[in-house]
């Protein structure tokens, strides 16, 4: 798709909004240099829950997202993961920092290779069609889908790549393979994608037991929210201002993800602590060989602290190995980068225990399995909250002066394993600025810091696999405006985020100063601009 950055012909008395989504790191998105060469083994997001979906509250929901910023159009190839790789998600149930299971997903392309016979009577050729699809296609009715992508899921007990592993089957065909539904093309060619991909959300036997566990791989909708260009233009925003007045950055991206869910008794080991920990990885394979190129448990972890030198080391290591990171973790520099930014004083203790307890090794009483690693730390015996009932700040809810109140944290959420609804980019900023910390060792430790751009629970499903089904690449229902204004009509202009009122298509801002303001937009199709209106406050205009 063609960008046009079209500028108002004449000038409109304002201030306006949002710009556009900058294309670069997010969660995990991109978050190492060597990663950005091999984007479909980059994990962008890690999650470990226990599943609130009614009737499932025993249940631990695991879910890899791979492959960032994708966007729906993508065609003809669309966003397969690699058949020359091993995705994987580890748990640790015995405090050591190793793998005791590990969930195995290897891809296999199967092309069909459809042709089309070409050319009159006695000048034909059969020629192979060069799309995905000759024709709208189903879960029942696939004869029209040139290429599949299936997948296999092996159970590894004991290290990834020595101990027994035993094959996941498939319960409609008996074989170990899996299909993974296509990517949302668009309504025509997929007429109902959410039925379409729920078709192939699998109830499966778990190997070595009795019991059930569902795997859904497929594309979703990037549930990672962040205000990303301002974020990494140096913090270029409030960090004190609404937590909601933000553009999210992601909010028309999609990934790939990779969804298991486990009764909670198949990852404890036997007569052992309720506290598991679990991370991400992905590994190029070359005939034995096996190289990590991906890791990801705790969000932000690898762009936010650990060092541009060591960001391909830490992708490559494995947590019983994290004692060579941990002066990242000790002595962070992103808080005195926030105050050489903001000239807000950074916490003062050091070493910074709370980062490692948060990050490290679990917090004492609610999820401190033992280990020391980064991991996500997930306790099993704390019960999930309702969709409606979740804090999106987690525990750090009941955080005040460096003291927890129990009873206004959200112990089910983050760090305590991490949901969907989480707000971790609030979450982070407001820990490494001290939220754990006594006032006299981080004297800015209850500011409410936010990127401004919000998320919740009720953003997402609430049933398994939870996140949202893709965008699709057509129809194409929506236009993205970006606005600039400035008081002088020759300079200055800044982004900044505007009202829209749907029903009457009015774009809306206030005047960036009190007596003039001029405004400009960038657009992702041509626009225009009519009935513009100015008062004391507000200009706007209707978009056509």
């Amino acid at each position: 798709m063609k960008i046009f950055h079209r500028p108002l012909t004449r000038p409109l008395l304002a201030m306006a909004a949002t710009g556009l989504a900058a294309a670069a790191f997010a969660s995990s998105h991109r978050e190492a240099p060597l990663i950005t060469s091999t984007p479909k083994l980059d994990c962008t997001d890690y999650y470990s829950f226990m599943s609130y979906e009614p009737g499932r509250e025993t249940n631990v929901t695991l879910i890899a997202n791979y492959l960032p910023l994708q966007d729906a159009y993508g065609g003809p190839n669309y966003f397969q993961l690699d058949p020359n790789a091993v995705y994987e998600i580890h748990v640790d149930n015995d405090g050591n920092a190793i793998e005791d299971i590990t969930f195995q997903f290897r891809f296999e392309n199967v092309s069909k290779d459809l042709a089309l016979t070409i050319g009159p009577t006695g000048n034909q050729r059969t020629v192979a069609v060069p799309v995905l699809a000759v024709g709208p296609f189903t879960a029942a009715s696939t004869a029209t889908l040139n290429v599949d992508q299936r997948f296999t899921l092996n159970v590894i007990r004991g290290l990834r790549r020595t101990g027994p592993a035993s094959p996941v089957l498939n319960p409609v065909n008996g074989t170990a393979f899996f299909t993974k539904p296509q990517d949302n093309v668009g309504t025509k060619t997929i007429a109902d994608y959410p039925a379409y991909a729920n078709s192939y959300i699998y109830e499966v036997d778990l190997p070595g037991s009795t019991l059930k566990g569902k795997v859904f791989v497929g594309q979703r909708k990037d549930p990672f929210v962040v205000n990303l260009g301002e974020t990494f233009d140096l913090v270029n925003l409030n960090p004190l201002g609404p937590v909601d007045a933000n553009t999210d950055s992601l909010a028309y991206k999609n990934v790939t993800a990779i969804c298991i869910e486990v009764p909670k008794a198949y990852l404890l080991a036997q007569g052992g602590s309720p506290i598991v920990g679990s991370w991400s990885t992905a590994s190029k394979v070359e005939g034995n060989t096996f190289a990590q190129l991906s890791r990801l448990s705790m969000p932000l972890v690898n762009e936010l602290v650990i060092g541009l030198k060591d960001k391909n080391a830490f992708n490559a290591s494995e947590p019983k190995n994290d004692g060579q990171f941990i002066d990242y973790v000790t002595h962070p520099t992103l808080p005195a980068i926030l105050e050489l930014l903001f000239s807000v004083p950074a916490p003062t203790a050091f070493p910074r225990n709370d980062l490692v307890a948060a990050f490290i090794t679990g917090v004492t009483g609610l999820n401190n399995n033992g280990a020391v690693g980064e991991m996500q730390r997930l306790n099993t015996d704390i019960a999930p909250k309702a969709r409606a009932q979740q804090n999106n700040l987690g525990v750090i809810a009941g955080f005040t002066a460096g003291v927890l109140d129990a009873n206004a944290a959200d112990l089910a959420g983050f760090p305590n394993g991490r949901r969907p609804g989480d707000d971790v980019v609030d979450i982070a900023l407001r820990v490494v600025m001290g939220k754990l910390l006594a006032p006299a060792d981080a004297p800015v430790g209850d500011a409410p810091l936010t990127d401004g751009a919000t998320v919740n629970a009720l953003m997402f499903g609430n049933q398994f696999p939870y996140l949202n089904a893709p965008i699709p690449g057509s129809p194409s229902t929506t236009i993205t405006i970006g606005v600039e204004t400035s008081a002088a009509v020759n300079g200055g202009y800044q982004t900044v985020k505007p009202g829209f009122d749907a029903g009457t298509r009015r774009l809306s801002a206030p005047k960036p100063s009190p007596t003039t303001g001029f405004m400009r937009v960038n657009a992702d199709r041509n626009v225009s601009l009519d009935e513009t209106s100015v008062n004391a406050t507000t200009v706007s205009a209707k978009v056509e």
